[in-house]
């Protein structure tokens, strides 16, 4: 018994009669021709709901990045500059609490703070000031400790700065500075 319309028509994958086919398979056909069929109005309807959800998911983006630009500069005490001899670094949280940044005391009186995170692919940096840098042992990247600009591996990207204020014997954290591009 054949149907009048081939597209209905449910075919075996091994191409023998349905006489022929096991139990199960006469049981569970499974229609060939149409198996691998979508609809346009289908696909267009896949299509339109995938570019729904990334515009949406870009204006979440966009909008969360506003938000964070717009909050004001929060003041955080780091440390004091007794507690830190020239050549050390100190490991601190700015602007949130998971947010890690290192602060080096590169001279008497230069101090500099990086987020610690690389431009790369976020792994920790780690400071070497004898060597005047911030390594990545990630990827062997590494950034100028007094301009936070990368000179090896590839970082492409310099490292946010901290903004630094100290009063009185005590460092604080101001801010994180607008990026700087090099030349």
């Amino acid at each position: 018994m054949k149907p009048d319309n081939p597209e209905i028509c449910t075919v075996p994958p091994d191409g023998k009669p349905m006489e022929l086919q096991p139990q199960w398979r006469q049981d569970f056909p499974i229609d060939w021709p149409q198996d691998h069929y979508v609809a346009r109005r289908d696909f267009t309807k896949f299509l339109v709901l995938t570019s729904f959800a990334f515009s949406v998911g870009q204006f979440w983006i966009a909008f969360l990045s506003l938000r964070q630009k717009a909050e004001p500069a929060t003041r955080v005490k780091i440390g004091t500059v007794a507690a830190l001899p020239v050549g050390k670094s100190l490991v601190f949280a700015y602007p949130g609490e998971h947010d890690k940044c290192v602060l080096t005391r590169v001279e008497e009186n230069t101090f500099t703070a990086y987020s610690q995170a690389c431009t790369h692919l976020s792994c920790a940096v780690i400071p070497e000031p004898e060597k005047g840098r911030l390594f990545c042992p990630c990827h062997e990247g590494a950034f100028d400790l007094k301009t936070g600009q990368p000179i090896a591996g590839p970082p492409r990207r310099p490292l946010p700065r901290i903004q630094l204020d100290i009063r009185g014997g005590e460092i604080f954290a101001t801010g994180i500075a607008p990026e700087e591009r090099s030349l």
